[in-house]
């Protein structure tokens, strides 16, 4: 094969490969179904530079109110372990999430479990919040991968299962207006965990726990 058809090889090859590249956020196919409804979600950019879906109502100012309602992050749907993500890992990413999430709160409002427990008079915000999957996906394609060489080799590597690949983090939110019972804040975010070596390495909680503080250093940040 010529010079010039090893390109047009490895540039058609690349194309295809790219095609596959692991998204930045939420796709609509991926979302659970946890959230009443998806409508107005919108792209952003995090503080911390991460991608997420986003809407936030007209006028919401966090720091209107003193208390918020969180009850914990629940796991939605019904788990499903298996080979790669034991019970076990789901159920300490589940606390560890829900404890970041809490402290988080808690540096700026009164977190109680129940609109009961609130205090008279508070103006509370209700948080419902839930981890919807954990997954991995083969590592996107960098643009340096599309030359023939490397291309052919980085299509091998994805056939055989030793790409290096994602750990994704699902997690959907809304906070919701406890006096008026409207929402106020939709999120849906893919916490990118470490990077594992191939697709039979086990995913574990210590994979996602820097994200997750990234994501509720974010939180802090919307809350402000």
């Amino acid at each position: 094969m010529n010079m010039s058809r090893q390109w047009l090889t490895g540039i058609a090859l690349g194309s295809l490969l790219l095609t596959g590249c692991t998204s930045m956020v939420t796709e609509k196919s991926q979302y659970s179904g946890f959230l009443p409804n998806y409508d107005g979600l919108e792209e952003v950019t995090t503080p911390s530079g991460a991608t997420a879906m986003r809407w936030v109502a007209e006028g919401f100012q966090p720091s209107a109110y003193n208390t918020v309602v969180f009850k914990g992050l629940q796991q939605y749907p019904a788990p499903k372990p298996n080979e790669r993500v034991n019970t076990q890992t789901l159920q300490e990413l589940q606390a560890y999430t829900d404890s970041n999430v809490k402290s988080t709160l808690a540096q700026k409002y009164k977190v109680v479990s129940s609109l009961q427990a609130a205090p008279a008079g508070s103006r509370t915000l209700v948080l419902n919040a839930a981890m919807t999957g954990v997954s991995a996906s083969n590592e996107g394609m960098k643009w340096y991968n599309v030359i023939p060489v490397s291309a052919v080799i980085s299509g091998v590597q994805v056939a055989t299962g030793t790409r290096d690949q994602d750990t994704e983090l699902y997690i959907e939110a809304d906070i919701i207006d406890a006096a008026s019972g409207k929402p106020v804040a939709k999120v849906v975010r893919k916490v990118f965990g470490k990077q594992l070596d191939n697709d039979s390495q086990e995913i574990t909680a210590d994979d996602f726990k820097e994200a997750i503080k990234g994501m509720t250093d974010d939180m802090a940040v919307m809350l402000k």
